[in-house]
């Protein structure tokens, strides 16, 4: 039996969740996410209290999964999402400008990403920014895809981390 499927959201006042042709929309403060309904699924609004239901056991998988991308959504247009990144190293920084995101990590070359549609990149410092949106998954992919140009080495600790992720040092080559 699924738990978290068949857990009850409560809608906050400001929200309102719509399904329409298999779409569940759901519009908020900070704006609008769409997620198609996975199959075998069906949405009860009772008031501000929201319940998934599965239709048969096939289903039973994909139960808890809606249930929590629906609460996510909810999360998103209330209050947001948020990701810190830092870059640890001598000469490593990132520079944003606009739509633009300008790392300088160590290669060559510098390494400039197009921040996507819906996201923010604030700069807290030249070595610190915030990825911010609405949609956990986008927020969550970004970051990871900057994360992914110089990912912290062990030995000195040097490239991009999450704010919060702690990096396993190891000691290195024993002195002869």
């Amino acid at each position: 039996m699924s738990r978290i499927g068949n857990r009850i959201i409560t809608v906050p006042a400001g929200v309102t969740i719509e399904e329409n042709d298999g779409v569940v929309t759901v519009k908020g403060p900070k704006g609008e996410l769409k997620q198609p309904m996975l199959k075998g699924i069906s949405m009860k609004l009772e008031g501000t209290e929201l319940t998934l239901e599965r239709e048969n056991e096939s289903a039973k998988a994909m139960h808890g999964t809606m249930n929590a991308l629906i609460n996510n959504m909810i999360t998103g247009v209330t209050k947001g999402y948020e990701r810190g990144l830092e870059i640890i190293g001598v000469g490593y920084r990132f520079n944003v400008q606009g739509k633009k995101l300008t790392i300088n990590a160590g290669y060559s070359h510098p390494v400039v990403m197009e921040v996507p549609e819906g996201l923010t990149v604030e700069s807290n410092s030249n070595t610190e920014i915030t990825v911010k949106g609405i949609d956990k998954v986008l927020v969550g992919e970004f970051a990871a895809n900057i994360r992914k140009v110089r990912k912290p080495e062990p030995y000195k600790g040097k490239g991009i981390r999450y704010k919060d992720e702690h990096v396993r040092r190891k000691e290195g080559k024993k002195a002869a």
